[in-house]
């Protein structure tokens, strides 16, 4: 039985709600900019973390993770922008920012690990 892989799944259930997002403000709250700089990067994580599973090298793995990192973090960046802007609820942010400081917590202890193994 194979193991669950949780960052390719928590990274891309954020991606979902990340599309659901951008959606909803493009939609209810007609906010066009910031929505796609969002969108790309919040999805781009998810992306990074299903290439790097099938990574053609240990070093390939690390930058593909080390990416997928980088956008998870650009990706708060945008949302702490999109709240403080008044185009996201408190709890709305508090919400998908959870999951975002989840993703970037698990992202930053494989990279550890892969640097304490190499």
């Amino acid at each position: 039985m194979m193991k669950e892989n949780i960052i390719k799944n928590k990274s891309f259930k954020f991606s979902i709600r990340i599309v659901k997002l951008y959606q909803y403000l493009q939609n209810q709250k007609k906010e066009f900019v910031l929505s796609k700089q969002l969108l790309r990067s919040g999805t781009s994580v998810g992306a990074m973390v299903r290439e790097a599973e099938h990574a053609e090298t240990r070093a390939d793995f690390k930058h593909k993770m080390g990416i997928a990192q980088k956008e998870i973090n650009e990706t708060i960046y945008w949302l702490q922008l999109l709240k403080e802007t008044d185009y996201l609820e408190q709890e709305q942010f508090e919400s998908i920012n959870k999951d975002a400081v989840e993703i970037i917590k698990l992202i930053t202890a494989i990279i550890k690990t892969i640097k304490s193994n190499s």
